[in-house]
């Protein structure tokens, strides 16, 4: 029987599999966006178990398993691992058409060479198998990293973190790990308490005490300047929506002080906080030449009784409403205004924005660099093969598919790196099809520059890793 991961997976012509296999295959990964723990890379972890590399942290599995009807016990909970992997197993099969059929086959064969089927049956010798393998030297973090040709890895990091495990990597690894600044607590109003908690950390962080909107400021600008130390390439901003409203900096700092108060702001008061925090973030991120991305376009924690149990990042989001593309304009608008817009890149998670997001960007283009605003990759929900398809279309009918800087994992495992096979496949497989359809050119000029561009090389030129 032809194994189900085979040389031209999801490579439907001949012109897609010449593309992957003399273009794409073999380039190095550049993951510019994860969730991955650098700590777990500094102590290079040794995992006891594939449910252990699997299912820790993979809020994508848990709703899976969850949807099939197994109990949060084997989600979250603390059954033994085997009695974990059995109902993941349990639940494969019933995944057929979601991207997380392809991800789990791809994984067991890119890492462990398994290229049987995951179900019940085949469970335990797959889980001994992988099991026995990760146990070893050859399959710690570290080594799990190199074995999928991974160049670089930028984690995702609260500006109150310390960095201490990104001290501990530099030039102790050949593989570069930078932080990322996500300041997204900075903006979260909604609850007073939570806040205050968080700006009291802050403070503590810098060594300072923050009471005002100045203040504030002065701390986020004195651990940018940290950040930007270590190595830190860019920010990213996880927001349900772009904010703008009209404001004076006196209306910051009122407002401010009232949440710090425990009083929650109105809608409106909300509002010109956020835009104002916004905007003093981006204009660091400009003056120290980061790229700052926006990911938008979650509705989070939608189960209030799970959140308040488990807690953000544990599969209770979903798709939210398109973006309000006026408030996304003139956001980004009055940073060009004042020669403070910096590299950015703009990824969605409602599709119905797809055209807008491109068409946004094209806006703040100015010459000054190629692609200065970018559209990102297709995100979480959006980050499978239909998904793909579909921003890849939008992408080349509207912008510049050469000038795209690719795929990032977005993801907190270690076993993740085949996506970037999968999303590489995808690419090849959609120009393959224009090729063939006479829609673009078969010519090695063309075809070769492109391919390699999108899976590597953009991403390598964009944000000057190669220097």
């Amino acid at each position: 029987m032809k194994s189900f991961i085979n040389d031209d997976f999801l490579l439907l012509n001949r012109t897609a599999v010449k593309l992957y296999h003399q273009y794409s295959e073999d380039q190095p990964i550049i993951d510019f966006h994860c969730h991955l723990s650098p700590s777990m890379i500094a102590d290079d972890r040794q995992f006891e178990s594939l449910t252990q590399a699997w299912l820790e942290g993979d809020h994508y599995k848990w709703r899976a398993m969850r949807t099939n009807g197994i109990s949060e016990k084997y989600c979250t909970g603390k059954e033994p691992d085997t009695e974990k992997f059995a109902r993941w197993a349990e639940t494969v099969p019933y995944t057929v058409g979601n991207p997380l059929y392809h991800w789990t086959h791809l994984e067991l064969a890119r890492y462990f060479g398994v290229t049987e089927l995951l179900s019940p049956r085949t469970a335990m010798q797959i889980y001994e198998k992988a099991g026995a393998m990760l146990r070893t030297k050859e399959f710690s973090v570290r080594s799990l990293l190199k074995r999928m040709k991974v160049e670089v890895v930028c984690t995702t990091d609260d500006p109150a973190d310390t960095l201490e495990y990104h001290s501990r990597l530099k030039g102790a690894f050949e593989i570069s790990v930078f932080p990322t600044w996500r300041p997204d607590n900075v903006v979260k109003t909604e609850d007073p308490v939570r806040f205050k908690a968080y700006i009291n950390r802050l403070g503590q962080s810098a060594d300072r005490e923050i009471k005002d909107f100045r203040s504030l400021v002065e701390v986020l600008d004195k651990r940018h300047s940290f950040f930007n130390e270590m190595g830190t390439k860019a920010s990213d901003h996880g927001l349900d929506r772009f904010y703008h409203a009209d404001y004076t900096l006196a209306d910051a700092d009122r407002i401010f002080r009232k949440v710090l108060a425990g009083d929650i702001p109105s809608e409106e008061e909300a509002e010109k906080y956020k835009c104002a925090i916004m905007t003093e973030l981006c204009r660091m991120n400009h003056r120290r030449g980061w790229t700052q991305q926006f990911h938008v376009g979650a509705m989070r924690n939608n189960n209030t009784r799970m959140f308040r149990q488990m807690g953000p990042d544990t599969g209770w989001d979903s798709i939210g409403v398109a973006q309000d593309a006026l408030k996304m304009s003139r956001f980004l608008s009055s940073l060009d205004e004042t020669d403070q817009l910096a590299r950015t890149i703009l990824y969605n998670l409602n599709p119905a924005d797809n055209e807008m997001m491109v068409t946004m960007a094209g806006n703040f283009n100015d010459g000054t660099t190629p692609v200065k605003v970018q559209y990102g990759a297709a995100w979480w929900f959006l980050d499978q093969k239909t998904g793909m398809e579909k921003h890849i279309r939008d992408l080349a009918s509207l912008g510049l598919m050469r000038r795209f800087i690719g795929m990032v994992t977005d993801s907190r495992s270690f076993l993740s790196y085949p996506r970037h096979e999968y999303f590489r496949r995808i690419v090849c497989n959609f120009i393959g099809e224009e090729v063939e359809k006479g829609t673009v050119p078969d010519e090695e000029e063309l075809l070769k520059p492109l391919i390699e561009g999108i899976s590597y090389t953009n991403a390598r030129d964009h944000f000057k890793f190669n220097k």
